[in-house]
């Protein structure tokens, strides 16, 4: 995480800063929704069972400040978005990039944490260092979870805009796709430079990470259109960001965490 966190701490510190009064909601229980599949936001502790990561320790700061009950429960990727847009859970939290288009069927709060995406490989990988270098072998495979950030990427922006290509392998987690790189399944696989360097530091003789970033991308939490959860959680993320407790979750998970693996 040394190499990437500083430019993405620069990015985050030029969202809005300034901090609310905090609403009390009156111990009001909320009902999230997470996959515990995307370490560091949210992944199980192998040694322990125990469901942790950045954005756990996020929601219970803003449990605090806000005064709320959070019930997590787990669902698949696939099915997150359209279980929150039809109200089937108050809130969603997995590395959600914000997007146009899911705007349309949820809302988002505001960023929290803003990433690059990074071509994660095999630490033995020679054919290809970018993806000029990928694109251009026809016999090399990306792996990714339909609807994401990095699937589109992998297909608008590496290969040739054939969401159909059959390149693209598909996966339901995206740690399924990472184990498949490491069994050489595929070959290359998409992630923000934050679970990319994770994976890295966790597994230096496995993985590595090449080529320039791939763009940007915002994170947010996601609610049913309408929420009036909305306000109350951009008023806590503000906070946090003003009272220097983002930039210690930062600290946390992408430097003391990675580095201890």
């Amino acid at each position: 995480m040394l190499k990437h966190l500083p430019a993405a701490l620069i990015a985050l510190a030029a969202l809005p800063a300034a901090a609310q009064d905090l609403p009390d909601l009156g111990g009001r229980t909320v009902v999230v929704v997470t996959e515990n599949a995307y370490p560091p936001l949210q992944f199980v502790d192998p040694a322990t069972g125990e469901a942790i990561g950045w954005e756990y320790d996020a929601i219970e700061e803003i449990a605090e400040r806000i005064n709320i009950e959070v019930e997590i429960q787990n669902t698949s990727w696939d099915a997150m978005i359209a279980a929150v847009s039809e109200g089937q859970y108050d809130m969603g939290m997995t590395g959600i990039t914000i997007r146009e288009d899911r705007a349309e069927v949820v809302d988002f709060s505001d960023p929290y944490m803003r990433s690059e995406m990074f071509m994660l490989v095999r630490a033995d990988e020679e054919r290809f260092d970018d993806a000029t270098g990928f694109a251009a072998d026809d016999e090399l495979l990306v792996g990714a979870q339909p609807g994401t950030t990095p699937f589109y990427v992998a297909v608008y922006d590496v290969l040739d805009g054939d969401e159909a290509n059959p390149r693209v392998r598909l996966f339901e987690t995206f740690g399924a796709g990472v184990q498949a790189l490491r069994a050489g399944d595929v070959d290359m696989v998409l992630t923000d430079g934050t679970a990319g360097q994770g994976y890295v530091d966790a597994n230096p003789d496995l993985f590595k990470l090449v080529g320039d970033p791939l763009g940007t991308e915002d994170f947010g939490f996601i609610f049913p259109l309408g929420s009036d959860l909305v306000e109350p959680f951009n008023a806590a993320i503000a906070d946090m960001r003003a009272d220097g407790t983002i930039d210690a979750l930062n600290t946390k998970w992408f430097l003391e965490y990675e580095l201890g693996q």
